[in-house]
């Protein structure tokens, strides 16, 4: 009992002796609650299909569930729709037939009730409009559906059957002579061969079935197959669970061990009974072999072709054209083909290559999403490309077979959405400043730009079914997110129609950081956000925060994901720090040179922007060079153990926040892009992984994870750790959090985190 008493008391001594650091002010455990602390912000704009309306979500604290808010632009009166009015909700989705939840249902204009079609616990996606609206093509479990509007006909149109190639006839010596010998088997062959357009079945031979897509002209079906995954999951146990017992999660797959197939696309003559599938053989490039491999003495072209991913299609609106996405699983090459379904040819429009790995905005850096595409016109079609260096728009030209850039320049376009005439594309893009996010009408016959909104910040614009209004979600820097609404027209005037932060938010003046440029030891420009305490309250000691995701920005003018870190930084400001966030190299909005400098090695040029910082900060601000510590979470703490194992002295200290510790056991799609895989190039592996590094620890480290994080898992850090007791290391502390995972959710494991974070730095930068 007195054992018990001890530690009770040394538990709440040590909680106690962390908060009365904190001075009066910013209150630690209050920004660790997050959007509680905040407000919560309204996200998911719709406009109703009148236009007179606007509806956004806002969570709450007190539910599970968001709530739903109904603004009208008549009244300019706000309503909260209750539980039993959402089912009443007509948002506008450009459609007269809508699926939610496996629900087919439409509303009906005079009534304004919603009226359900189809309403079952099968299930259903893929939802395809034909004949002006009046018909709508669904998938239901592995077949396409159609639905009449006018009629209410509902019609199974595919016959899919997941049929084992192990099931197929045989076709040994013994069946053929079977078949020739006795006439029974030759009737029952030719009854088999006679065709029955109502069941006509088409097999899949156990693949997966990935989409079906029917063309506009109801002539032709698309569908996408690929073989099963053979993935070999990963572990993860939960230690606390309700039964008292470990319980194991299956996981994501470890690089390299994904089951790598082509997606095959094929077409389904509905009139004719036919299937073909398209053959990609021919694609420029399709065999060349990355540059890398080079290094470990293989040399010429691939002795097979590359492994595809094919997309979901475009129709042209007549259906007698579709453009096509391809990628290579490699990551290296990316593809545009044009299929004529009455020519039955295939023509590739555009090859972007590039030996470090396919990405940008507008393009993605993830295999399975196709990017900004679509049909202008019958003939033309546009599509984003990083060949300048920027992500920019291209529009090809059928009749001419020729390609033009629409928009140039040093920024990126990062959304595009046709206008309904198809003569404007109504464009998000960082035009004015990498930091911005402005909105732009661009004519494509004469790529006139017109700025719709561009003051600093981020605006994230949904046009109104007419497009003559636009709703605006907007924040800055140290202003959450708002809905505000403009005419559509050059430099709009935003007025507010949402006030979502509390009073306990708005009763401190919080920092505008200062948003910066410097030069890194290879000459390039690097951004960042400072913040800088009051000449008078400088304590001449720095601390840098990397972000997260490597691809990701956090040096602009709106309100940070990082949220608690923002108002973490306000709190270290409060106390005399100089805080420096940087947009080191591979971060997102500075081009494809920007994006791809960290290829086979992590924890090169991203590493040095952020020692270039630290030099940056003494120079400029005149931080004691013994005073700088460092911090960050996911890559940002990668990033982290990286400088503190392989620059040991400095930085005085480092936080390390759910840290890839091995990339080798991080998932693919995001490691392969950059190291390509372990058995491929070990070497880009050895070289971008702190657990190489170990030995260099010198400063202190405190090394924070979650125990059910199911993305950079909890091994990652278990495995440093018997690194570290390997070598002998002791300046170092795990602090595990039972019930976390990537993203923590509990105020109590953000303030306990942050709390030693903030001890540590006060500790070995201030000397406290």
């Amino acid at each position: 009992m007195k054992n018990t008493f001890l530690v009770l008391s040394l538990l709440m001594g040590f909680q106690f002796h962390l908060l009365a650091q904190i001075e009066a002010g910013i209150e630690l455990k209050e920004i660790m609650s997050g959007n509680s602390f905040i407000g919560h912000q309204p996200f998911d704009i719709k406009w109703s299909v009148d236009g007179n309306s606007i509806f956004y979500s806002k969570d709450t604290d007190s539910t599970d569930y968001a709530q739903i808010y109904e603004y009208s632009l008549k009244s300019k009166e706000t309503t909260l729709i209750g539980l039993d009015q959402r089912n009443g909700l007509n948002y506008y989705a450009n459609s007269s037939l809508l699926l939610n939840n496996n629900e087919l249902y439409y509303f009906d204009s005079k009534s304004k009730q919603r009226i359900s079609v189809i309403d079952s616990r099968d299930q259903k996606s893929e939802l395809q409009h034909v004949n002006n609206n009046q018909k709508v093509y669904f998938r239901q479990n592995n077949n396409l559906f159609s639905y009449a509007y006018s009629t209410g006909k509902l019609k199974q149109v595919t016959n899919f059957e997941m049929k084992s190639k192990n099931n197929e006839e045989k076709n040994d010596y013994y069946s053929k002579e079977e078949s020739v010998l006795f006439d029974y088997y030759k009737d029952q062959q030719k009854l088999k061969n006679l065709p029955k357009k109502e069941d006509f079945a088409i097999s899949l031979n156990d693949k997966n079935l990935n989409s079906i897509q029917i063309s506009p002209n109801e002539e032709f079906i698309v569908y996408r197959t690929s073989d099963k995954s053979k993935d070999k999951f990963t572990k993860v146990p939960h230690y606390i669970a309700k039964d008292g017992y470990t319980q194991i999660e299956n996981a994501r797959a470890k690089v390299g061990t994904k089951t790598l197939t082509d997606i095959e696309l094929n077409i389904y003559n509905i009139s004719k009974d036919s299937i073909y599938r398209l053959d990609f053989s021919f694609l420029n490039g399709i065999r060349k072999r990355p540059a890398y491999q080079n290094e470990y003495g293989f040399t010429g072209e691939l002795e097979n072709d590359k492994i595809l991913v094919i997309h979901e299609v475009d129709f042209s609106k007549s259906g007698n054209f579709a453009l096509i996405s391809i990628k290579s699983q490699d990551n290296k090459d990316r593809w545009l083909a044009i299929y004529d379904f009455k020519a039955k040819k295939l023509k590739e429009i555009e090859h972007q290559h590039n030996e470090a790995w396919i990405g940008g905005p507008g393009i993605s850096g993830w295999n399975f999403i196709k990017g900004n595409m679509g049909w202008i016109n019958e003939y033309q079609v546009y599509f984003q490309s990083e060949e300048s260096g920027y992500s920019h728009l291209y529009l090809y030209d059928m009749k001419s077979n020729s390609t033009k850039a629409l928009t140039s320049g040093d920024f990126e376009i990062h959304n595009v959405e046709l206008s309904k005439s198809r003569k404007h594309l109504f464009i998000t893009a960082n035009k004015t400043h990498p930091g911005n996010r402005d909105f732009y009408k661009l004519d494509i016959s004469t790529k006139e730009l017109t700025p719709l909104l561009s003051k600093d910040g981020n605006h994230e614009v949904t046009l109104s079914p007419d497009e003559k209004w636009m709703a605006v979600r907007y924040s800055y820097k140290n202003k959450p997110w708002e809905v505000y609404i403009a005419p559509l027209k050059e430099n709009a005037v935003l007025t507010q129609i949402t006030t979502s932060t509390k009073d306990s938010f708005k009763n401190t003046k919080w920092i505008e950081p200062e948003l910066i440029t410097f030069t890194s030891k290879d000459g390039k420009n690097i951004n960042a956000r400072v913040y800088k305490p009051a000449e008078s309250n400088g304590n001449k000691a720095a601390v840098i925060f990397v972000h997260g995701a490597g691809y990701l920005q956090n040096a602009h003018n709106w309100w940070s994901s990082y949220y608690r870190e923002y108002m973490f930084h306000n709190l270290l400001v409060e106390k005399g720090y100089t805080v420096l966030d940087i947009d080191y190299r591979a971060s997102e909005g500075y081009g494809r040179e920007h994006r791809t400098d960290i290829y086979r090695e992590m924890g090169g040029l991203d590493l040095s922007d952020n020692i270039d910082g630290r030099s940056y900060l003494i120079k400029e601000h005149g931080i004691d060079p013994e005073k700088v510590g460092i911090y960050g979470g996911s890559y940002g703490g990668f990033i982290t153990l990286m400088a503190l194992l392989k620059h040991p002295g400095v930085f005085a200290c480092g936080g390390a926040l759910r840290s890839v510790t091995d990339w080798a056991h991080y998932n693919h799609e995001y490691t392969s892009n950059i190291l390509n895989t372990p058995e491929l190039d070990s070497m880009a592996y050895r070289k971008s992984s702190p657990i190489y590094y170990a030995d260099g620890l010198q400063d202190r480290l405190i090394l924070f994870h979650g125990m059910i994080d199911d993305n950079v898992q909890y091994q990652d850090v278990i495995r440093l750790n018997q690194r570290f007791i390997e070598l002998g290391k002791t300046n170092w502390n795990l602090v595990s959090y039972p019930f976390e995972r990537h993203s923590f959710k509990s105020t109590s494991s953000w303030t306990d985190e942050y709390s030693r974070l903030l001890k540590m730095f006060d500790e070995e930068l201030l000397g406290k």
